[in-house]
């Protein structure tokens, strides 16, 4: 007897963005010292993100066609939120004391 995974709807959109970020984000630097432009820096980022949003889609898509993906359940949901919110709280903590220390 197998059992069929399903995935919740977002699953491999966020893994594969998160892969793409951290695969990506060393790339910024290096370009902004060979061409002297440090604004450069956020391009490492950027391009994870499309990418991984890219290879995300395509994933859930092909794994949507086959059935595997399910809307999100009530935990999952809750867990999701609760995640924002903590990553909100720490985004305004970090740019706080950026802020203290660049001020003071």
């Amino acid at each position: 007897m197998t059992k069929t995974e399903s995935y919740p709807e977002g699953h491999f959109v966020g893994l594969w963005m998160g892969i793409g970020i951290a695969a990506f984000s060393g790339l910024g630097v290096p370009l902004s010292i060979a061409t002297g432009n440090f604004g450069l820096i956020g391009i490492g980022p950027a391009l994870g993100v499309a990418l991984g949003l890219a290879v995300g889609q395509s994933i859930e898509n092909t794994y949507r066609k086959a059935g595997k993906i399910r809307p999100p359940s009530g935990e999952e949901k809750r867990r999701r939120t609760r995640l924002a919110i903590s990553g909100a709280i720490v985004a305004t903590l970090g740019v706080l004391v950026f802020l203290l220390m660049v001020l003071t």
